[in-house]
């Protein structure tokens, strides 16, 4: 693969940002693929309808998140073996990856349509958006091999360094996806379910062109057919890096689950209200997500070719820019919400509430940001526990805990609101701790010692 970029040379700020800028254009339009369909699903179908997309975000992070974990671990396990230029385990991880994809995205199928009806009404979903969340999310899950796929092969690609074709391809797929929306709603007047077929067939896209590139590659990281299959000691060592973040993102997905409950006792109208923001929320963290995913390769790249001091180095660097960029972002999303809700909505009560939870959540996106980051150099440096640990301690029982006996005292959405930026700020002083007087750096080499000697 010619145009893999090796992140344990040259300048640390222009490598870190090199790599990111893709990365971010990326999760642009990856966010595209459920923004457009609220957005077209608000514009042409029922109240109801775009009530059941535009919350759809925390039971579709339930299902997938543990297998987006995995994925994690899986790009930890093939940045290191390729900082350490170890073609034969790199090879290995790739096809192991690739097996675990398949696998996953079966049962995430399976699983997903059987039990969407069930969760769905543990959520409090209101009786008048039942029926149309239950078609949007079967059809959703129909198609979760492509979403499991894409999500590990994207991490394949990155972890090499190639962070330039996942974004070629999310823009094809993206548009795709907005295509088949207009096609599927506006013109053939198709249910709520065909948002999330138009989801499903761009996601294939993704799925398709990034299996072509890694066939097409050269060396070890060429993908041979033949050869995948689920290696049992590559794939002991996937999981044991990627089951902290994937039990992670369930459980921190069980909690979101109560929250969105919570909302949803408010009604249909909290429901479009907090969902349109939900959906601005999700660009605003994108240069959060593409820095923590960078920050990952970046750290375990150059720990895995003993290049210490520049893992620590990048690593702040990563951080501050992170920290920074969500809050300006933050401050923007406040100036701007209003004609940013109106988008998706023109229910006047709607737009109220999203203003209202912006308000309240966005000045500490920089709380958040330092948390992500600190978190990705955890992950990188072979230490999936930590964040695990800290993100379920504060992001799952406090929250939960603060919101059950809150709306109980208040009942009023704004407590509902004010648990995330209390839970962030919790999360960021404890990993603050971690990152300051942990050694993480000897940690990693006394794990690659240990790992050696077996």
């Amino acid at each position: 693969m010619t145009e893999n970029m090796s992140l344990t040379e040259g300048s640390i700020s222009k490598s870190l940002i090199a790599f990111s800028l893709p990365i971010l254009l990326g999760q642009i339009f990856q966010q595209l693929y459920n923004t457009a369909d609220a957005l077209i699903v608000g514009r042409f179908l029922s109240d109801e309808a775009y009530a059941a997309v535009s919350s759809s975000g925390s039971l579709v992070f339930l299902l997938i998140g543990f297998f987006s974990g995995i994925a994690v671990g899986a790009g930890v396990v093939i940045s290191r073996y390729f900082g350490a230029k170890d073609d034969k385990m790199l090879e290995t991880a790739i096809h192991t990856t690739v097996a675990f994809g398949i696998i996953s995205g079966i049962l995430l199928t399976v699983v997903g349509m059987t039990l969407t009806p069930q969760i769905l009404k543990l959520m409090g979903t209101p009786d008048n958006v039942m029926k149309y969340s239950v078609e949007y999310f079967r059809m959703y899950f129909a198609g979760a091999l492509a979403i499991s796929m894409y999500n590990l092969l994207r991490s394949v690609l990155q972890a090499v360094g190639d962070s330039r074709h996942p974004l070629y391809y999310l823009i094809v797929s993206s548009l795709v996806n907005v295509g088949l929306d207009i096609l599927f709603i506006a013109v053939f007047k198709w249910g709520v379910w065909s948002a999330a077929l138009a989801t499903t067939l761009s996601q294939f896209v993704s799925v398709f062109l990034c299996l072509l590139r890694l066939m097409r590659s050269e060396g070890a990281c060429r993908l041979i057919l033949k050869k995948i299959r689920a290696d049992g000691p590559m794939m002991r060592e996937i999981i044991h890096f990627g089951l902290p973040s994937g039990m992670q993102n369930s459980i921190i997905s069980i909690a979101n689950v109560v929250v969105q409950s919570n909302i949803n006792a408010f009604g249909d109208i909290a429901m479009s209200g907090s969902g349109t923001y939900s959906k601005l929320e999700g660009f605003a963290f994108l240069p959060i997500t593409c820095f923590s995913m960078a920050i990952t390769t970046f750290v375990s790249q150059n720990l895995g070719a003993k290049q210490f001091e520049r893992a620590k180095k990048g690593a702040s660097f990563g951080i501050v820019c992170c920290v920074i960029i969500a809050e300006l972002i933050g401050a923007g999303l406040i100036a701007f919400s209003e004609p940013l809700m109106a988008l998706f909505t023109d229910n006047p009560a709607s737009v109220a509430i999203g203003i209202d939870q912006a308000r309240i959540e966005c000045l500490f996106y920089c709380v958040l940001a330092l948390s992500h980051c600190i978190a990705a150099v955890m992950r990188g440096a072979g230490r999936p526990m930590v964040p695990m640990l800290v993100m379920l301690g504060a992001w799952c029982v406090l929250r939960v805990s603060y919101i059950t006996v809150a709306v109980k005292i208040f009942n009023d959405i704004k407590v509902v609101f004010s648990a995330y930026p209390l839970t962030w700020t919790v999360s960021a002083i404890v990993f603050l701790i971690f990152f300051f007087c942990s050694d993480w750096i000897h940690s990693y080499e006394k794990m690659e010692q240990n790992r050696t000697n077996l």
